[in-house]
């Protein structure tokens, strides 16, 4: 399973990624997509430590570059509420982690670099460190599939329930450099099929995620 851009908005922190360039005020984006889940629920029920929240927030700083490893970590700021985004020109790529099966490694524009272990300041939970990246790689593909945007998730997570999420959407996530092939597998690839630019807004209020799939 698993080891191993941004304007801000109301109360939210502003990141920026390399791929992500200001919007024209004469082109207003259009929804094209969307999926939202409770990041409360993602034992199934309210638990005191939730290790798995924890575990999407910080994989959504890694991605942002807010933080880059364990050092920069600071809980506090990761859990406030925030918006941020990343975006993909026509033909340009979103890969889930960085050891990427070769077919998809062309033209890869946004990438998180984390493994989601121990030493990047992943949480334990349920055998395993970064448990939750799983459900944030569904939310994603989700969103991807329901905006008709190419995402394609190697290898599914139906072994195991992702409350919120149906199993056609689950996707399995794994990063290790000892296992470079079970890791591209365990990836999730999309890539922008559409004859615009697209943008992923990713929208956190303290206890719900919605990501939102924008056509400029």
């Amino acid at each position: 399973m698993i080891q191993t851009a941004f304007v801000s908005f109301l109360t939210a922190s502003i990141l920026t990624l390399s791929a992500v360039s200001a919007v024209p005020v004469e082109n207003t984006p259009i929804e094209i997509g969307s999926a939202s889940m409770s990041l409360n629920n993602r034992y199934g029920y309210d638990a005191p430590e939730n290790a798995y929240k924890d575990n999407i927030l910080l994989n959504l700083a890694y991605l942002s570059g807010e933080v880059k490893s364990r050092k920069d970590i600071d809980w506090r700021k990761i859990r406030k509420p925030f918006t941020l985004q990343f975006s993909l020109e026509p033909g340009q790529r979103f890969a889930y982690h960085d050891l990427i099966d070769p077919q998809y490694k062309d033209n890869v524009a946004v990438t998180a670099h984390t493994n989601f272990g121990a030493g990047d300041g992943y949480k334990f939970a349920d055998g395993l460190y970064g448990m939750g990246v799983c459900h944030l790689a569904s939310l994603i593909h989700k969103a991807a599939l329901s905006a008709g945007v190419e995402s394609i998730a190697p290898v599914n997570h139906d072994f195991f329930v992702i409350p919120e999420i149906s199993k056609e959407y689950g996707v399995a996530i794994y990063s290790s450099p000892d296992a470079p092939e079970a890791s591209a597998k365990q990836n999730l690839y999309i890539k922008n099929n559409l004859d615009s630019r697209i943008d992923f807004r990713f929208d956190f209020d303290g206890d719900n995620l919605k990501v939102i799939v924008f056509k400029s």
